[in-house]
């Protein structure tokens, strides 16, 4: 099982996933788990679901910048609406893993300097001058989760 996981972890995922439910069927297991590839698994899913939390908050970040900077009238809709779309899968990904909340407001200022870099750079790239500092804009964890657009 060793060999599949190195070539193929969906595949892999699979055998082990379906261990627990044989066991618990009664069924007597005639091969040793792959425990440490299994935590190692488990773990990652974590991680998996943090990054795209960050992810997700990094879009809204920069949408939300560009919205307040961008003189621009063209975009804004298509702007906001990825917003909404973000809030929204935030909203199912914090359902499934209440976990995840906690760090909102740290992946928040993580990811804002960042965002700040890509929207300035979005909008020099459209030769949009920006009519507010980009490097001013700060945003709580209400504001970028909730229902507020600029």
């Amino acid at each position: 099982m060793n060999d599949l996981y190195d070539t193929d972890t969906v595949a892999w995922s699979a055998q082990p996933g379906a261990l627990p439910r044989r066991v618990a069927a009664g069924e007597r297991l005639d091969v040793a788990p792959d425990w440490a590839n299994i935590a190692a698994e488990i773990e990652v899913l974590g991680k998996t679901q943090a990054r795209e939390l960050a992810s997700r908050i990094a879009v809204i970040l920069e949408h939300l910048i560009k919205l307040q900077a961008s003189p621009a009238a063209g975009p804004r809709a298509a702007w906001r609406a990825a917003v909404r779309r973000e809030r929204g899968e935030i909203e199912t990904l914090l359902a499934d893993a209440p976990s995840l909340r906690a760090p909102v407001g740290t992946v928040i200022s993580d990811r804002l300097d960042r965002a700040r870099t890509d929207a300035a750079a979005s909008l020099a790239d459209n030769h949009a001058a920006p009519c507010r500092a980009v490097a001013a804009v700060f945003y709580s964890e209400d504001r970028v989760l909730g229902d507020w657009l600029p």
